[in-house]
C-alpha cells in the first residue's frame, strides 16, 4: 500500500448518504473523460477519481476479477477503499460497485488498504490491512455470491492483533497469502529499524487464527550492491515458479518507491535470494505488483502506473493513476523472470503497418514514412551496429519540439527511456528513467512497445520492461520514427498496429 503523497482527502462514508449515487455517477463519467488527450485507452483505470496499488486479483467462476485502492471522491490520496472491476477476457473491463471502504467505527476507519484475495475451499476471502493510526493489521472478509460483489468482514477483525513484540517495525503492512502443505501461509510487509526491510511469515489453518513464525527473507539497509531494497517493503509478493521462488517487493523509504525482484530458494520455510534486480527499469512508474494464478495455471502480474504530472493537473482532470497491461510471468533459464504482455491483447490490434531493412544514421528522420499513434502498438527488432544509441522516437511533433527516445545505450550497457524533451509543459516529470541491459551477443534489441497516450510500456528481449509516462502539450505530438547516435543502426523489421479503445460497457 503506497502512502506517499502530499494531498489527502477524507469523507465520513456512514455519514454520507449520497455514496452510492456519487458512484454512479462518476461511472457516467467514462465516456466524458475519454476526450482527455492524456487518458489511456486500452489500460484499465477507474471511472474517475485516484486509484493505486492492485488488490485482491482472483479468477472466480472463470472470470477475472480486479480489485484495487480507491478514492472514490477525489483524485488525490484518500479515503482508501476497494475498488472493483471484472473481466471475461483480461482486456474489456466492467466496472463493479466498491468492495471495501472503511467503517466509521471499528479496525479500518482509516483506510482499507492492500491485501489479497483467494479461494477458501469455495469462499472468496480477501486479507486485507485495516488502518486506525497508527495501528496497520491484517483483517479479512468474505464473499458468498458468484460476482464478488457483497462482502462481509470478519467479526473477530483484526485477525492478527499486533505485530511481533521481538521486533522494532518501522512500518507493516500489506499481504501475499497461499496454500502450502494444507495451511495457510501468508507474509506481511514490514521494515525493521536500523536493519532494513522484512518479509514477515504467518501460519493458519483457517485464515483467522495466525502464527508468527520468523522473517521468510530480510533486506540490509546499508546494501546498495546491486539494487537498495529500502528501509521497508511494501506489497510482499511471493511466487512459486517451480524450480525456483520469487519474492517481489515495493522498496518503500518515504521518496524511494521501485519494486524489486528476487528469484532463489525456498526451504525449511525461509526464502534466499540468488539473484536480485529491479523488475522494471521505470522504478515509481510500475509499482506495488500484483499476481495471480489463473485457470491455465499461468502467473498474470498487474502493476500501478503512478503519475508524472502536477497534482494540480490531476485534481483538475478528475483522474489519477492507472493500471499496466496484464504480464505473464515465467521463469526463464538464466533464472530471471521471463515478463510478456498477455496474449489476449492481440485482439486489440487493427491492421498493421510494417518496414523492412531501414539504415538510420545519426540525425535521420521520417525513415517510417511518417508513421503516427498514441495507441499504438510496436514489435522491432533493432541492430545497433556501431552506433553508440539505437532506438526509436515515440511521440514525436512534427517540428521536433517534443518527442521521447527508447534506446539501448551500448558504451553504458543501458536500455534508457529519455524524456528530457516528451512535453514543453514544465509540471511533468521529464527524468530519464534507465537500467542494466545488454543484447546477447550478436542479436538485436528486440522491442514489443505499447503506447496509450500517457503510458509507455516497452518489454525487450521477454526480459526487461521499461514503464514511463509521458505528458505533449501539443496535440500533433504522434509521430513514430528511428533513431541512431554516434554510428549507424539497422532496423532489421518493425509491425505496428493501431490498438482499439477497450471502452466500457
Amino acid at each position: 500500500m503506497a502512502i506517499g503523497t502530499i494531498w489527502f482527502s477524507t469523507v465520513n462514508y456512514e455519514a454520507n448518504s449520497s455514496f452510492p449515487s456519487r458512484i454512479a455517477a462518476q461511472i457516467q463519467r467514462r465516456s466524458e473523460m475519454s476526450q482527455n488527450r492524456h487518458r489511456p485507452r486500452y489500460h484499465f483505470l477507474p471511472p474517475a477519481n485516484w486509484m493505486n496499488d492492485p488488490n485482491g486479483l482472483i479468477q472466480w467462476r472463470g472470470r477475472y476479477h480486479m480489485f484495487y485502492q480507491h478514492n472514490p471522491f477525489a483524485a488525490v490520496w484518500g479515503n482508501m477503499s476497494w475498488g472493483h472491476a471484472v473481466s471475461d477476457d483480461l482486456v474489456h473491463w466492467h466496472d463493479l460497485p466498491i468492495a471495501l471502504r472503511p467503517d466509521s467505527e471499528g479496525v479500518d476507519t482509516d483506510g482499507c488498504f492492500s491485501g489479497i484475495a483467494v479461494n477458501n475451499n469455495g469462499v472468496a476471502t480477501i486479507v486485507y490491512t485495516g488502518v486506525v493510526e497508527p495501528a496497520q493489521l491484517a483483517c479479512i472478509a468474505t464473499s458468498t455470491d458468484d460476482d464478488l460483489i457483497h462482502w462481509e468482514k470478519h467479526p473477530n477483525n483484526p485477525v492478527i492483533k499486533s505485530t511481533p513484540p521481538d521486533l522494532d517495525l518501522v512500518a507493516y503492512r500489506d499481504h501475499s497469502v497461499w496454500r502450502e502443505d494444507g495451511m495457510w501461509y501468508q507474509v506481511v510487509g514490514a521494515g525493521i529499524k536500523g536493519v532494513g526491510g522484512a518479509a514477515l511469515l504467518y501460519r493458519s489453518h483457517d485464515l483467522v487464527d495466525w502464527e508468527y513464525l520468523h522473517p521468510l527473507c530480510v533486506g540490509d539497509v546499508n546494501q546498495r550492491d546491486p539494487v537498495w531494497t529500502g528501509t521497508m517493503w511494501e506489497c510482499p509478493l511471493f511466487l512459486d515458479l517451480g524450480e525456483k521462488h520469487a519474492l517481489l517487493i515495493s522498496a518503500w523509504d518515504h521518496a524511494t518507491f521501485y519494486t524489486v525482484c528476487m528469484v532463489g530458494t525456498y526451504a525449511n520455510k525461509r526464502f534466499t535470494p540468488e539473484l536480485t534486480y529491479k523488475i522494471d527499469l521505470g522504478d515509481n512508474f510500475f509499482y506495488a505488483p500484483q499476481a495471480m494464478r489463473d485457470d491455465q495455471g499461468r502467473w498474470l502480474m498487474w502493476g500501478w502506473l503512478q503519475e508524472g504530472r502536477s497534482q494540480e493537473a490531476q485534481v483538475a482532470d478528475g483522474w489519477s493513476g492507472v493500471m499496466s497491461l496484464p504480464r505473464v510471468v515465467t521463469l526463464r533459464p538464466d533464472g530471471r523472470l521471463g515478463l510478456a504482455p498477455a496474449p489476449e491483447l492481440k485482439t486489440l490490434r487493427q491492421a498493421p503497418k510494417q518496414f523492412h531493412s531501414r539504415s538510420i544514421a545519426p540525425g535521420q528522420r521520417n525513415l517510417l514514412d511518417g508513421l503516427q499513434g498514441d495507441c499504438i502498438e510496436l514489435i522491432a527488432e533493432i541492430e545497433v551496429g556501431d552506433a553508440e544509441q539505437g532506438g526509436l522516437r515515440l511521440r514525436c511533433s512534427p517540428d521536433g519540439s517534443e518527442e521521447t527516445l527508447l534506446y539501448y545505450d551500448r558504451n553504458a550497457g543501458q536500455l534508457v527511456l529519455d524524456t528530457s524533451k516528451s512535453s514543453s509543459d514544465p509540471s511533468t516529470e521529464r527524468t530519464n528513467r534507465s537500467g542494466p541491459y545488454r543484447p546477447a551477443a550478436g542479436e538485436p534489441i528486440r522491442i514489443q512497445l505499447f503506447i496509450d497516450r500517457s503510458c509507455i510500456e516497452a518489454y525487450v528481449d521477454g526480459w526487461c520492461c521499461l514503464t514511463g509516462r509521458i505528458y505533449p502539450a501539443h496535440e500533433e505530438s504522434l509521430g513514430i520514427d528511428l533513431f541512431a547516435q554516434g554510428g549507424t543502426a539497422t532496423l532489421r523489421h518493425l509491425t505496428a498496429w493501431p490498438l482499439n479503445d477497450i471502452g466500457r460497457p
